[in-house]
């Protein structure tokens, strides 16, 4: 039998090139001043959906939610093997924390009626790995965390999970949710014939834009038409990403973005690390007998 595989993944900013631009006033992070990536563990979440397709059929729909730029982490997700691709993206969703994001997620994934969905255990940018266990809670589903393999039989899931100083095994039926840590698998690269297939998926707001810079002096209406012929070709070759708003998941409009994160930002603080006082000591045998008398003096050594 075949298995309905859903994996979420974010782009997330490059947290090992951070500049003093990295956060904003209000405490959120400056993602336009950092290169984004793939989330690293949500590769192995990708990995560990494809090798159950490949061991026992089915599909693997991927799911972001994120601004139009998020486009580039779903592509690579076509380019390492998935079957589809979804766009979340709406302006209303703009800060929403993990409770809202897990609420979007929850509507999307609904709409997808999967078996397993898998998620990467934590991402780097808010490191709270609460987006996987609060999706599974609002979709009824078995949660398994720290995945690190994966058996199936029929509708039950036997699981190895990475418990830090060892492991354990568990038994779920299905439908189930799983965090994969690192140590599940290694990502397969991109394949070269996919990427040549699927490098020019785009979503209906990628078109658009390409529209509008294109067509600059054409009227609002004939940029709407031109927008929805090419969507239509890109669908009719298999390229078009599909791109949901909240209006699509019939969300409650309450429970996304600020109106439903109760997180918030209480303060910012700025760490300076400074020098402190230091002595030089030239490095002869006069410099060297006068360094080791200070460090016997203030008892660092002797």
């Amino acid at each position: 039998m075949g298995y309905n595989c859903v994996v979420c993944v974010k782009q997330v900013p490059d947290t090992k090139r951070i500049t003093g631009q990295a956060m904003k006033e209000d405490g959120t992070v400056n993602r336009a001043a950092l290169p984004a990536v793939f989330n690293p563990e949500d590769l192995n979440a990708l990995e560990a959906a494809l090798r159950v397709r490949d061991e026992h059929g089915g599909t693997v729909t991927v799911i972001t939610m994120g601004l139009p730029a998020a486009c580039e982490v779903l592509r690579d997700a076509l380019f390492r093997g998935a079957d589809a691709v979804v766009l979340v993206t709406d302006r209303r969703a703009a800060a929403s924390d993990t409770l809202a994001t897990s609420y979007i997620l929850s509507c999307a994934a609904k709409k997808l009626h999967p078996d397993l969905i898998f998620c990467g255990r934590q991402a780097i940018d808010g490191d709270t790995a609460q987006v996987g266990p609060q999706l599974a809670e609002k979709l009824g589903f078995t949660l398994i965390t720290y995945l690190e393999d994966l058996k199936l039989d029929g509708r039950v899931a036997t699981a190895r999970r990475n418990v830090g100083n060892g492991y354990e095994v568990v038994r779920a039926r299905l439908p189930a949710l799983f965090t994969v840590v690192e140590s599940a698998n290694h990502p397969r690269p991109t394949a070269v014939k996919r990427a040549m297939k699927s490098k020019k998926a785009r979503a209906p707001v990628e078109v658009a834009k390409a529209v509008d810079t294109e067509l600059p002096s054409a009227t609002p209406e004939a940029k709407a038409v031109e927008t929805k012929k090419r969507c239509a070709e890109l669908a009719a070759r298999g390229l078009q990403i599909m791109q949901w708003n909240l209006d699509d998941l019939q969300a409650d409009l309450s429970w996304c973005g600020g109106a439903g994160s109760p997180t918030k930002v209480h303060r910012i603080q700025s760490i300076v690390l400074a020098g402190g006082d230091y002595k030089e000591f030239p490095p002869t045998e006069d410099g060297v007998t006068r360094l080791l008398g200070e460090l016997i003096e203030d008892h660092t050594i002797g």
